[in-house]
């Protein structure tokens, strides 16, 4: 709460597929957005998790088809490193996330857990499957098929405050949008 009482937003978690747009959008808040904000990411997480479990059924494995499971040590660690960005944004730090919530639903109960009592903005990244394909190809460091296999799956059950769709939408525009519905 600010000093007037008023409920300020203290977390912005954004959920897409891979290539929707979602760190372009998480560039751009932090570039419009009046108060300093940090952003973390899935992606940041995977790279800093051990070599050896990012080839692992016990941590992440990617299929060739772009299918993503995930095991037992993957979940453990990215409970912990949940409960560490909450911990920041108690602290006072404002927080973005870039999230794929491959549990659809499930994963989103995962952090309304953690978060307890946090106000948070909850944004969905939509983008049609063709065009976050077609970005897939040209980012070249994802297996091919990512993007196709997570544009809908992640978005199943989640309820979010606020959704834009990045498919002819450019990020600015997004974060505006998004920047608009933040207190």
């Amino acid at each position: 709460m600010d000093y007037c009482g008023a409920v300020t937003t203290q977390m912005i978690i954004l959920n897409g597929g891979s290539s929707s747009g979602k760190s372009g959008i998480v560039r751009c808040l932090q570039a419009i957005l009046p108060d300093p904000w940090l952003a973390f990411g899935v992606d940041s997480f995977i790279a800093a998790m051990p070599a050896k479990m990012q080839a692992s059924g016990e941590g992440i494995t990617f299929a060739p088809d772009g299918g993503v499971s995930v095991g037992a040590d993957f979940m453990a660690l990215y409970a912990a490193w949940t409960e560490g960005v909450v911990a920041m944004a108690r602290a006072g730090a404002r927080v973005i996330i870039d999230e794929v919530f491959l549990g659809g639903a499930a994963s989103q109960q995962r952090w309304q857990k953690a978060l307890g009592g946090l106000d948070v903005l909850w944004v969905g990244v939509r983008c049609e499957s063709a065009v976050a394909a077609g970005r897939e190809i040209a980012r070249g460091d994802r297996v091919r098929g990512m993007a196709a296999s997570q544009a809908h799956v992640v978005h199943e059950g989640v309820i979010y405050d606020l959704e834009v769709d990045t498919t002819h939408t450019e990020s600015l525009v997004c974060a505006r949008t998004i920047a608009a519905r933040v207190s």
